[in-house]
């Protein structure tokens, strides 16, 4: 079997290698600089052999290279994950000593200066136990900034974790500012269509990054290593490395071993386009609800793609060793992301409780919901601020709006109702988001009126309609009324393909009279003045009905109560069969 540790493996047995393979699936925590198990198990190992062992770990805390030394050195990598070689590298180093000094030598500094580590860490190991550690960090100027030597199970790794975000802030960032604006170079990688990779691009340059390739490779299904297949895989590396790539993200969603795979052929982070979409909502969420939101979407993508180490870090795999209390890292790790799930979703339900709340004060007062629904980036919100004045964020960017936003509005009949305005669909929307996001997408499933905003100067009109109608079924949406709106007919000629459609430019005004007309049409087939007559004999009566809408005026005579509501044709309907319609003034 082959394993993916490197260096000195000469004499290794089989059952060490595959232990020290293991270190690949690990992850450490946010908070975590060096965890007391893998220094343990490094020291273990270090000491069975005899040999310094090298880990690398980048700033997400994923070990992305192991290797194995002599008794007295190991070779120490070039492994970066910037291309501005006078930045810190994005990687930190550790590395054992097993003649029990924890010091870090001449040697381990000068590897420090020209790789550009973001620290450097000696962990003198003895008798298969850690002793103690050492680190050191570059600081302006490329100076060195030693810490002295801490125990093992003291160390300060918080103080160490901010060292390097303040090193990172220090080292190179006059070169940094010269090489170029700091956004990432993305490659893209996709196996579906060339449109598809296109909104990809769209998605990244959206989420800060600078798209400088894209391929596609027409797959009938992907591989399950590594996707692409590893003849392509290997061409996508040389792609990357020519481009000078720093990312590569990825049209589908990729597990948790295919990235982890593509990540050790390519030697550039990998990214799928649901991790990119979320990144793009963490930017955008400005509402606690949607941030909440966020982050239970991204718990529910992380939890779907952990990966164990097999018995390295395991207390669960049995056998000598493993018995007595405690649980597995991954095990700690899956169960603080389901307690945090927890925490989110009930949060979340108290926040859908208010909003039930508002809701059932909208239908008792019967002001109908006009929900603006469409593609990203359709014109949706610049559309909202048009027709009610508001000045919601809009720009031509794909989901520049989270947070459901509704504006009062009222027709020339003076029929009020809520104008609101939804977050936008996509293609292969994730479905941690359709879910975290379910509450907030609702609007547009509980809305009386839907009206669905095309973007009329899209090639890919169509498609993206096909889209919405999609996201709309699968949210029960599919019984209401629609007013179909091409919008920024200012930017081409658009085809009205769908029947009815209103032409509009939110931007320029051009057709809004007709759509606000339209939507007044619309509310008034549905929803109307209705004037019941209801006799004292029968005055319980209006118990029933004044809940049903909103009451217009309300008068006695001689005969007994003339009340005029707004009321939905529907509940109207209902009133007459059940009472007659002499309870209908005129009748």
């Amino acid at each position: 079997m082959k394993y993916n540790v490197n260096g000195n493996i000469d004499g290794v047995r089989e059952a060490m290698l595959a232990r020290l393979d293991a270190l690949y699936t690990c992850e450490l925590e946010e908070d975590e600089f060096l965890p007391r198990e893998l220094m343990k198990l490094l020291a273990e190992c270090s000491c069975a052999l005899n040999r310094e062992i090298a880990v690398y770990i980048t700033r997400d805390g994923e070990i992305v290279n192991v290797a194995i030394g002599t008794d007295s050195d190991v070779e120490l990598t070039d492994y970066r994950l910037r291309r501005n070689a006078n930045r810190l590298s994005c990687v930190r180093c550790v590395h054992t000593h097993p003649d029990g000094d924890g010091h870090l030598s001449d040697v381990d500094l000068s590897a420090l200066k020209i790789f550009r580590y973001d620290a450097m860490t000696a962990v003198g190991v003895k008798d298969g136990e850690p002793v103690n550690v050492q680190t050191a960090f570059l600081t302006e100027g490329a100076e060195i900034l030693l810490t002295p030597p801490a125990r093992w199970y003291r160390l300060p790794e918080k103080e160490w974790l901010d060292q390097i975000l303040e090193s990172d802030r220090l080292v190179g960032r006059e070169a940094a500012e010269e090489v170029g604006d700091g956004r990432e170079r993305a490659v893209l990688m996709g196996i579906e269509s060339r449109e598809s990779l296109d909104e990809l691009a769209r998605l990244a340059e959206t989420a800060g990054a600078e798209v400088v390739g894209s391929f596609l490779q027409k797959r009938d299904r992907p591989d399950g290593a590594l996707f692409i297949g590893k003849g392509r895989a290997e061409e996508l590396a040389r792609d990357c490395q020519a481009l000078e790539a720093d990312i590569c993200i990825f049209d589908e969603e990729l597990t948790g071993v295919q990235v982890r795979n593509l990540e050790e052929v390519l030697r550039v982070k990998v990214i799928d386009r649901t991790a990119l979409i979320l990144d793009i909502f963490a930017q955008r969420a400005s509402s606690a609800e949607g941030k909440l939101q966020v982050e239970l979407a991204q718990l529910q993508y992380r939890s779907a793609r952990l990966i164990g180490a097999g018995t390295t870090l395991s207390r669960l795999a049995g056998g000598i060793g493993t018995r007595g209390p405690g649980e597995s890292r991954l095990e700690m790790n899956r169960r603080r992301i389901r307690e945090r799930m927890t925490e989110l979703r009930r949060r979340l339900d108290e926040l859908e409780k208010q909003r039930s709340l508002r809701r059932k004060s909208r239908e008792k007062n019967e002001t109908p919901v006009v929900a603006l629904v469409g593609y990203t980036n359709s014109g949706k919100s610049t559309l909202l601020n048009a027709l009610t004045g508001s000045d919601v964020y809009a720009q031509d960017q794909l989901f520049a709006t989270l947070d459901a936003v509704s504006r009062r509005m009222e027709t020339p009949e003076h029929t009020e109702y809520l104008l609101t305005d939804t977050v936008g669909f996509i293609r292969k929307l994730p479905h941690t988001l359709v879910s975290a996001f379910r509450s907030t997408l609702e609007e547009a499933a509980l809305a009386d009126v839907l009206v669905i905003v095309s973007d009329g100067s899209s090639p890919d009109m169509l498609q993206q309609h096909d889209t919405v109608e999609e996201v709309l079924a699968e949210l029960g949406a599919t019984e209401q009324k629609r007013i179909e709106v091409i919008n920024k007919c200012d930017a081409g000629d658009p085809d009205p393909v769908f029947p009815g459609a209103v032409l509009i430019s939110a931007k320029t005004g051009e057709g809004l009279d007709d759509l606000l007309a339209k939507i007044a049409e619309t509310l008034q087939a549905s929803h109307q003045p209705v004037t019941f007559v209801v006799p004292f004999s029968r005055y319980g009566i209006l118990a029933e009905i004044r809940p049903l809408g909103r009451v217009l005026s309300e008068e006695h005579t001689e005969t007994g109560t003339e009340i005029t509501m707004y009321i939905a044709q529907d509940d109207a309907e209902r009133v007459i069969r059940k009472y007659g319609h002499d309870i209908l003034k005129g009748s």
